[in-house]
Formats: C-alpha cells, structure tokens, sequence
C-alpha cells in the first residue's frame, strides 16, 4: 500500500485529491493547522490519518516526515488567495517559500527516495503578451501578485533541489480549477454563492463583480487532482509541467453561464474593491508537454463544474 502525505488535506484541492487517493488504495495523511476548518474532510477524516503540523517551522515539519514516513508528498499548503497576498505579502511569502523549503529540507533529511510534487500555479506567468499564448512552461515568469512570486520560488526550489540533492521532484503549474468546496472568496464560486443567497431570499437580487473582462483557463478540481497523482507516476523529476484545459473563458462568461442555471432575475453590479491593483488579463495554457507524458485529459465539463458549485451552495446556504 502506498503511503502518501498531503499537505494542507483539509484545504479544497487536497481534500478531493484525498477522495482520489483513497479510491486508489493509498494510505493517505494529512496536514493541518488546530484552526483549520474540517467541512472538507469531514465525509473521510476516520479513513485518513491527520497530523497538526506548521509548514514554516523547519522542526516540525522534519518530525512530521520522518514519523509518517512517506511514500509520495503533494505539497498543497498555501497561502492561496491571490488578492490575500497583496494585503499580507509578507505571510504569503513566508508561508509558500519557507514552507516549501522546510519540505524540501525535511525530505533530503528523511529519505531522499520520497517522491514530492510541488503545487506550482499559472500566476507564476503573470504578465503575458499576447503573442504567447497558449502559454508553454518555457514562457517567461513576469508575476504580478506577491502570490504569484512565491510559486516562481518555490517552482525554482523544487528544481534546485532535483539537481542539487538528486531529489525526485515535479512542479505543476495548474490553471484556474474550481468545483464542489471551492472556497467562496474565488471568482465562480464567489458568484455561484451570491445566487444561492439571493435564490434563498437572503440578500438583495444584486451581484457584486469585479474584472469582467479578464480570461481564465477553467478545469475541474477533479481533474486536476487526478493530473497530480499522475505527475508522481509518469512524469521526469526536475521538470516543470503545466496542467489545464486549453480553453479560455471570460469572466462575463462564466457569469453568464451561472445566470442560466437559475430563475431569479439579477443585478449586476462592478464592485471597486473587487478589483486588482495589477491582474492578469489572460491566461490560457499548452498542456501538451504533460498531455504526452502520462495521456491526461479533462473528463469534467465547465458547465458541470458550475452546476456542482451551485448545488454545493444550495446545500450549505
């Protein structure tokens, strides 16, 4: 049985890769902090084991590995939130450089046989013009968010640690995904729960947006989690892969899809503060170099991700 470590498992991307796992016969653990709500593992948290551990203290982190033991780490714990990063750069930096680098340590103490994937993200690109796209891994890092800086850090410390320490390590760097759990402060779901709320009568028939013109490349949680078990399995330690659906959508256009799975009439309103103080205007990637290594492809509709989003809302509101 192979014994894998998540860290961040009660967060939404580790929480459904934890699903995954579980399917696949894993043994599976998982990080948390004491604070960490458990919504997300609720339905699993007798069929995981859950270990309380700070990824920015070095210590704990190097007790935790070797205790566990581990066959495979995905490394998911993170500062997520893009706008979050602007207002606390500092905590963003600390937690996604330092955290990584205290896996990274914790691994080459342990047992450098450990597989790890690092959850890199599409932010890394940042700054694209528009005769580069699709994007490929090769494209140049130009963040605009101090979220988007510490993923190039901790993308880079991942392969620096490949060639330094021979340590088996891959980096993905997902595009937007999104699903069931997803937290509210991001763009769909955030719509997809001012719906619900508005459906429920519990707020004015008014919603609030941001950037409407920015484009996203969109795929389901649930393919992206399988894309990461995949990575460990299939693809060359030391490598960058870039995981999405290759397909763009605006950000009126996922409103827009949202509106026709409900029958309430709604307002639509531009909120100031839901805007960037610099924001990606485009991404859309070229998933082909990871597509050719492990045969991977979205199974999962958009419009279907959307219609679970909502109905996970509708459950909760």
């Amino acid at each position: 049985m192979t014994r894998a470590l998540i860290t961040g498992v009660t967060g939404f991307v580790g929480s459904h890769l934890a699903d995954l796992l579980l399917s696949k016969g894993y043994e599976v653990y998982g990080t948390y902090r004491w604070r960490s709500p458990m919504e997300n593992v609720e339905h699993i948290k007798d069929r995981i084991k859950l270990i309380d551990t700070d990824i920015r203290d070095a210590h704990n982190v190097e007790k935790t590995i070797k205790t566990v033991g581990p066959d495979e780490i995905y490394h998911l714990a993170a500062q997520s939130f893009v706008p979050s990063s602007w207002e606390a750069p500092q905590e963003t930096l600390t937690t996604n450089i330092i955290g990584t680098v205290n896996i990274l340590e914790g691994i080459r103490t342990a047992n450098k046989e450990i597989k790890l994937h690092v959850a890199g993200s599409s932010e890394e690109y940042g700054l694209v013009k528009p005769d580069e796209v699709p994007i490929k891994e090769s494209n140049p890092l130009r963040p605009l968010s101090p979220y988007g800086v510490s993923k190039v850090a901790a993308d880079k410390l991942a392969c620096q640690y490949h060639y330094s320490y021979g340590l088996k390590t891959v980096v993905t760097r997902a595009f937007n995904h999104s699903g069931p759990r997803r937290g509210e402060v991001f763009v769909d779901s955030n719509f997809a729960k001012q719906i619900v709320m508005i459906e429920k009568k519990k707020t004015k028939p008014i919603i609030h947006v941001g950037n409407l013109t920015a484009q996203r490349d969109f795929t389901d949680v649930r393919d992206i989690v399988v894309a990461y078990n995949l990575a460990l399995q299939k693809c060359d330690f030391g490598e960058v892969y870039n995981v999405c659906s290759e397909k763009t959508r605006t950000m009126q256009n996922v409103l827009d899809m949202l509106l026709k799975l409900t029958d309430v009439k709604i307002e639509i309103k531009q909120d100031q503060s839901r805007m960037r103080p610099s924001d990606v205007q485009i991404l859309l990637g070229d998933s082909s170099k990871f597509r050719k290594k492990t045969g991977w492809k979205p199974t999962i509709t958009y419009e279907k991700t959307l219609e679970d989003t909502l109905d996970f809302w509708r459950e909760r509101v």
